[in-house]
């Protein structure tokens, strides 16, 4: 027996009635799901809202209210107006102080807009002779409001007709938004100014000085393209950018500027030469228009040419901090320098050279079912991150480890096997280092040292986060998604001048002596030139004042590792 529906009052509403309607749905054995899916549908909470919206609605528009006036706005500037001609009381003063404020204003202006139904925009009057002038072409006169922001739109003269061209619309532009303009629509007039016999750098200038309202008369592509779908590709920039500076842009206001390791999102690549994209994180909507790979490649490789352009590959090899003696700047290192090398297949080809335009990435979030991040660390000279290391190290771990190294010298008493190193023949180092097992190597007082890629394999297979600090040139062949490496470039704080220091003391924060500003000045020289030929690889710079600090700044960086995410080049994560 089936069971009858109940009856709905007069008044009940379409609230009431899918409400009513839901606690009435019964599953059916031969429409199960699809009783399931309209009981979950009508279930959902924002469709109850729109339908109580719609109620609403329909209320107002069955009680058709008239409002009392229509110039509430007029009233209120008389009424402030005629408090203003005279002496007032508290409550006067109040109320003048109501009547004046912004937002009141708003709300009356509002109010006035709604009462006189002032909806739609005012558009200019059609010229009468506008048929005959464009022989009967289509036309559009499109208005746009725009305040100091740029048009968004760049234009070209076409070669074979010689008319104005809307060549591409920035995105997030005025003229983006209004949606009425269009990549190849021709331009005839800007304000009733005829465009047709003036130049690109003419037309601009129109544009760019036309302020609040302007209107173009347009001649519509014969094949509008479709809008364009946000692009999800994002870049990291590997060298700063000065639109004002490039004299190769189509339109330098419509430039984006941007700094070495911003993230870039390129919304159009459509253009071969020239890439719309935006600042992530920045607050303006707006596209801009940047180099584009091929062509920034292209110029850099011109310029080199030309001997413009120092080789990326520079012979001067910047001074590392490697451990250090008394005063934490002298080169007496852990592995001779001379002798210290990185391994064969870190990427040093000396053929073509590596031209830093940009690198695309993605975020990417450590999974718990996923070994940590290789944490590397770089340093300049007397940032002592050998000993920052250990320390950081020592206070967890658990969780933190380093990379056993290899040597070849001969084990003392109190150390042990793969504690303090791993102790092999010279014969079995040298074909490890020829087979490339080893990060970096080198001999020290005829010994041989040495990291290897099993040691770090090993520290991350018991689900811990290895920590190592290496050459910067080891970096290439540590940046693989094996590892996805987190690099950290510590750099001491370097005043202006000995004499500027609070305490003569080494930069490290240890007192071992004094340094000159001779020291001060190698120190600075040598981040330098570290960031000019590794900053590209630099996911984090850390200025150490003092150990302690410096300490606990690893150590959050390390924590925020394990829970946040972080942009990684995009050829880490796919599969």
């Amino acid at each position: 027996m089936k069971e009858a529906m109940p009856v709905l009052t007069a008044g009940a509403g379409l609230h009431e009635t899918l409400a009513l309607l839901t606690s009435q749905l019964r599953p059916d054995a031969n429409h199960k799901e699809d009783m399931v899916f309209l009981k979950d549908v009508f279930s959902e909470r924002s469709l109850g809202y729109l339908m109580k919206i719609h109620e609403k609605l329909r209320q107002y528009e069955r009680q058709s209210p008239t409002p009392v006036l229509h110039s509430a706005s007029s009233l209120a500037e008389d009424v402030a107006e005629e408090l203003q001609s005279g002496p007032m009381s508290t409550e006067e003063k109040e109320l003048l102080h109501l009547l004046t404020s912004p937002h009141l204003k708003a709300v009356l202006s509002v109010h006035d807009t709604v009462a006189q139904k002032n909806f739609d925009p005012v558009l200019p009057p059609l010229p009468d002779d506008f048929e005959d002038e464009l022989e009967e072409e289509s036309v559009k006169i499109v208005r746009l409001v725009k305040n100091k922001e740029p048009l968004g739109a760049t234009i070209r003269r076409d070669d074979a007709t010689g008319a104005v061209i809307v060549a591409r619309i920035m995105r997030g532009g005025a003229a983006d938004r209004s949606g009425l303009v269009h990549v190849g629509d021709e331009l005839r007039e800007v304000n009733g100014v005829s465009v047709i016999h003036k130049r690109p750098d003419e037309i601009s200038q129109l544009l760019s000085q036309s302020q609040g309202s302007i209107t173009l008369k347009i001649i519509p592509a014969i094949k509008e393209e479709d809008r364009l779908k946000e692009s999800k590709v994002y870049m990291r920039a590997l060298f700063d950018y000065i639109p004002l500076e490039d004299k190769a842009t189509p339109c330098q206001e419509a430039g984006l500027p941007f700094k070495r390791g911003d993230i870039l999102q390129v919304v159009t690549q459509d253009d071969p030469t020239w890439w719309q994209a935006k600042r992530v994180g920045d607050s303006n909507l707006r596209a801009g228009l940047v180099p584009s790979k091929q062509f920034q490649e292209r110029r850099l490789a011109y310029r080199m040419k030309m001997g413009t352009l120092p080789n990326p590959k520079s012979p001067k090899k910047p001074v590392y901090d490697q451990g250090c003696d008394k005063a934490g700047l002298r080169r007496s290192f852990r592995l001779s320098r001379k002798d210290r090398q990185g391994s064969s297949g870190e990427g040093s080809d000396p053929g073509e050279p590596d031209f830093l335009t940009y690198e695309e990435v993605t975020r990417y979030q450590q999974k718990p079912h996923e070994r940590p991040r290789l944490v590397v660390l770089i340093g300049s000279l007397g940032a002592r991150i050998n000993e920052l290391k250990q320390r950081v190290i020592a206070e967890n771990p658990h969780r933190f480890a380093v990379a056993v190294p290899h040597t070849t010298r001969p084990k003392k008493p109190h150390e042990k096997e793969g504690v303090e190193y791993h102790f092999v023949t010279k014969q079995q180092f040298d074909a490890d280092a020829l087979n490339n097992k080893f990060i970096e190597h080198g001999e020290y007082k005829e010994n041989q040292y040495g990291t290897s890629i099993e040691a770090i394999r090993s520290v991350q297979a018991k689900n811990k986060m290895c920590v190592v600090d290496v050459q910067p040139e080891a970096l290439k062949r540590l940046r693989t998604a094996e590892f996805k490496p987190y690099v950290i470039f510590v750099k001491p704080r370097v005043p202006e001048s000995r004499r500027r220091r609070s305490a003569a003391t080494s930069p490290g924060g240890g007192e071992h002596g004094r340094i000159t500003d001779e020291d001060l000045q190698e120190m600075r020289q040598s981040a330098i030139q570290i960031d000019q030929q590794y900053g590209h690889l630099v996911d984090r710079v850390l200025i150490k004042e003092d150990s302690a600090s410096a300490c606990a700044e690893l150590r959050g960086i390390l924590e925020r590792l394990e829970r946040e995410s972080f942009w990684v080049p995009v050829s880490w994560v796919r599969t």
